[in-house]
Order: structure tokens, then C-alpha cells, then sequence
């Protein structure tokens, strides 16, 4: 009996170690494509095949190594004491996630229940992408390959003895070896990377040195002949509509060079994460549509919300939305606006879209895996979608993504 536990429990973490370890190696910027398709498939395999519990200690584990940074930005709203709650709470939501599969021991039960889990974001929580393992791989990342996949791993035990194996053929459809890159916008662009320790960001002392940071870049940047400088999700620590005096001097010098800025915004008693857009005098803003769930609104019913945020949050209501996604024109082109979460969300997508202007401040959950893996997201909708994301993050992240 222990030792049928203790089997339980390798079979579980190995399973757990096979589906992250593409994450895990691109943070050490190991990008192996022949190896993290072996690990996908074998991770796949030992989800259909493993007893069922150790599908719950491997969907349990699978929730600690994707997602135990989350915690982290807790310790930035006086909070701290929930972090290792929040760890184990993702730890069990993907335990029930997963346990799914445990309803049968067979595989193809399994296949077909695992394909399902795809189509599902527990909580409105989207970063769980079961063809993500396949983002570095020698296989392609639509749900046709997936499914493909699902039956090439389950179908060998139901076939007759001589053709047990020939499910694997399936696989050939699979195989991807490139590609095609997303055109570049015929601009030449600066993206401004910071590292602004988020408990150091919005301290009253430190918000001249973040300006003079910020208008010393703009004026390198028109030195250097740039046409548009990108700057991450609120640089600007505070409500920038009722700094009238920096609108005015930031579209003074958006007469040299368009500038995009993340800030809040603070309209009809409403608080709103924006990004600034400034062009030839003028400006523009775009307000963030899909929100983090637990970060900037509680996807629970109201009465639940208003007892989270009064009792964890010292009664601080959630972030308001736009109601659709923002497009800006800087210098006749259209980019699509997208700040941090939304932009691995598929709404941010819809309609003519090609190039994208993504930003984020990835300091709330330092030092982690997070910005590995919202990079892999990026990459992930950008092939899908055949776009190309220009990615401005605070601490880590910043990139050009086609």
C-alpha cells in the first residue's frame, strides 16, 4: 500500500515535471526544440496512462510550477500573510482541473476529457494553455494537432495486437519546423525597458527620478531619430489626467516623436489602467478591457467580491474596463492596444489586427518564472494570430515578438 503511494506520487511529479519543463528551460534560455517535444509527449502520455492519483498529485504540482509566483504581488498590498494560501489554492484548483481525468482509467476517456479541459479557463484565468507545451516543439499549436496528438497516445490499447501502434502515425500531421514571420511596422521604434522595484514604484519620494527617467528617454530617443518610444504599463505611478502640466509637456514633445505610456486614469469616480498615446500635440488613451482576475477584480459574485476587498483589501473597489479593444494610429499605421494580461487573452485579436503594442510591469511578481511564461503566451497568440507584439515590461519581458 505505501509503496503503491510513493509509485502514485513519482509517477505524479514526473508527470508535472515533463509539462513545465519547457517553461523551466526557456527561463535558463535553453531552447530545445527536439527535447521539450519528447517531454510534451511524454507528459501527454503519462496524463492518459497514470493512475488516478497520481493525476491529482500531477494536476496539483502542475498548478504549483506554473503559477507560484502569483502569491508574490500580494506582499505589495499589505497583504503578505495570503501569499502561501494563493500558492496552494492554484495547487488545488488545478488538482480538480486535472482531476478531471481521474473519472475513468481509460485512455481514450481521458483523451477526449483532456481535450475538453482545453476550451475551459477556471476563473476567468486563461494561462493554463495545453498546446502552450508545444509553443518550442516540433508540434504545431492548434487544437487539430492537439487532438491529433491525443489520439495517436490513446488509441494504441484499443487496436487489435498487430496494429497496436499504428496510431502513432498520427503524429506526422502534427510536425511543424518553422514559422512564417509577422511583418515589422516601417517604423523605427524604441522599446524602453525599467526596472523599477515594484515597492519602491509608487512612493511619493522616487516620482521625480521616475519623470526625469522618463523625459531623459524621450529626449535620447528623438537624438537617436526614433519615431515612436514604447514605455511599460504605469510609468507614470498615478491618475495622468489630473496632472495637466505633464499632458502639456508630453505633447510638446510628441511633436518630435509619438509616445506611448502606460498610466491610471481616474474618470466619473472610476479608477481605469490606460495607455497613453501622444501624437503631434495631440492625445489619445485606451483603456484596459480584460482585467486580472484576483489582481484587478474578483470573479466572484458581488456579495463575495465586496467581503474579498473589504476584508483583504481595505475596501479599494476593483478596476473598471473598457468596453472593446483600442486601436492607435502613430504615423498612419494601426497598432492594437493591449496592457499585460489582456494581451494573452484572444479578445485582444478580433478584427484587422497586425501589429500590437503590449505592455506590462512584471515587477509584482519578481523574482519568478512570469515573465518566461507570459513571453511563451505572447508567442503562442502571435503565431496564432499571425501577428507581430511589441512588448514593453517593467523588470523582464521586453522583446519584439513575430
Amino acid at each position: 500500500m505505501q509503496k503503491k503511494l510513493y509509485d502514485d506520487i513519482f509517477y505524479g511529479a514526473l508527470t508535472a515535471l515533463l509539462f513545465s519543463a519547457f517553461i523551466y528551460l526557456e527561463y535558463f534560455e535553453l531552447r530545445l526544440l527536439i527535447f521539450n517535444t519528447l517531454f510534451a509527449l511524454s507528459s501527454i502520455a503519462l496524463l492518459l496512462y497514470i493512475s488516478k492519483r497520481a493525476v491529482l498529485f500531477a494536476g496539483f504540482s502542475i498548478g504549483i510550477l506554473w503559477f507560484y509566483w502569483i502569491g508574490y504581488s500580494f506582499t505589495y498590498t499589505g497583504t503578505a500573510y495570503l501569499t502561501p494560501f494563493v500558492t496552494l489554492g492554484f495547487g488545488f484548483v488545478y488538482t480538480l482541473f486535472f482531476g478531471v481525468l481521474a473519472l475513468s482509467s481509460k485512455s481514450y476517456i481521458r483523451a477526449l476529457l483532456l481535450f475538453l479541459l482545453s476550451f475551459i479557463e477556471p476563473f476567468d484565468f486563461n494561462w493554463m494553455q495545453i498546446e502552450l507545451i508545444f509553443i518550442e516543439s516540433y508540434i504545431k499549436i492548434d487544437k487539430l494537432s492537439l487532438a491529433l496528438v491525443l489520439l495517436a497516445l490513446s488509441l494504441p490499447p484499443s487496436m487489435p495486437s498487430k496494429f497496436r501502434y499504428a496510431p502513432l502515425l498520427l503524429l506526422l500531421f502534427t510536425f511543424r519546423f518553422s514559422y512564417p514571420q509577422a511583418d515589422l511596422a516601417p517604423l523605427k521604434i524604441k522599446l524602453f525597458n525599467t526596472e523599477v522595484l515594484q515597492e519602491q514604484k509608487w512612493k511619493a519620494e522616487n516620482l521625480d527620478a521616475t519623470l526625469t527617467m522618463i523625459f531623459s528617454a524621450i529626449q535620447e530617443a528623438k537624438k537617436e531619430h526614433y519615431e515612436l518610444i514604447i514605455f511599460p504599463e504605469s510609468v507614470f505611478p498615478m491618475y495622468l489626467n489630473l496632472y495637466p502640466k505633464l499632458l502639456t509637456l508630453l505633447r510638446e514633445n510628441s511633436h518630435d516623436i509619438s509616445i506611448v505610456a502606460g498610466a491610471l486614469l481616474y474618470e466619473n469616480n472610476q479608477s481605469f489602467n490606460v495607455t497613453y498615446m501622444f501624437e503631434d500635440g495631440e492625445f489619445s488613451i485606451a483603456k484596459k478591457m480584460v482585467l486580472v482576475p484576483f489582481g484587478e477584480y474578483i470573479p466572484l459574485p458581488k456579495f463575495a467580491q465586496d467581503f474579498i476587498n473589504e476584508t483583504f483589501f481595505n475596501g479599494e473597489s476593483d478596476f473598471s474596463t473598457g468596453d472593446q479593444p483600442t486601436d492607435f494610429t502613430i504615423s498612419h499605421h494601426k497598432f492594437r492596444n493591449a496592457i499585460c494580461y489582456e494581451a494573452t487573452c484572444q479578445e485582444i485579436y478580433s478584427g484587422d489586427v497586425k501589429y500590437v503594442i503590449a505592455t506590462s510591469n512584471n515587477a509584482w511578481f519578481a523574482p519568478s518564472i512570469e515573465p518566461t511564461l507570459q513571453n511563451l503566451l505572447l508567442r503562442f497568440y502571435a503565431r496564432k494570430n499571425n501577428v507581430t507584439i511589441y512588448h514593453v515590461a517593467n523588470y523582464k519581458g521586453t522583446a519584439i515578438i513575430r
